[in-house]
């Protein structure tokens, strides 16, 4: 069964490792018939949630009119989500941090959402795994309350350097990845 599926990255090195690894993971869903909408983050206007609780009040899921507003409604129509950011300072990247806070104008503009499913791409410089808990576990907390279901993930270390993915298998658990939606 084809399925929607929308990818959301955070890096702004468009040839970095966790980019590769995104384009294997497309590549991939493509050949099984899914069709992919993409969002790469850092190269969108994107600003932080304001908390004002105004979402949907002018017919868009945020007030501040950003490119949020594109991503909401492609969420929405989605039947799953797939997250690709490398680690920043031990935690996602603000680029994709925006994206991330403001899906809480999907719970106060009472949108239906729960059941999507979602998976993670990630990578980082250290050889510690743990690392990475700082992109899985925000977003692993963000999915519980939405209700959406892990399908997989993938989280490779030891890559810092455009290319460094070439010398793991990052790119074939990502094609790998594709196969679980």
């Amino acid at each position: 069964m084809s399925k929607k599926i929308v990818v959301i990255t955070g890096s702004p090195r468009k040839n970095g490792n966790s980019f590769q690894m995104t384009e294997a993971f497309i590549k991939r869903a493509e050949e099984l018939g899914h069709s992919i909408i993409r969002f790469d983050a850092a190269f969108l206007n994107l600003g932080g949630c304001h908390a004002c609780e105004t979402c949907y009040s002018k017919g868009r899921a945020c007030t501040f009119d950003d490119d949020f507003n594109k991503i909401a409604p492609a969420i929405l129509e989605a039947d799953a989500v797939l997250w690709s950011t490398p680690v920043y300072w031990y935690s996602i990247p603000a680029q994709i941090k925006c994206v991330l806070d403001k899906l809480f104008s999907l719970v106060v503009g009472g949108k239906e959402f729960a059941g999507k499913e979602y998976g993670v791409i990630t990578c980082c410089e250290e050889s510690d795994m743990s690392v990475m808990d700082g992109v899985r576990m925000p977003l692993k907390r963000s999915a519980d309350l939405l209700k959406w279901n892990l399908v997989g993930e993938v989280a490779i270390p030891s890559v810092l350097k455009i290319g460094d993915i070439d010398k793991t298998d990052g790119a074939l658990q990502a094609a790998a990845l594709a196969e679980k939606f």
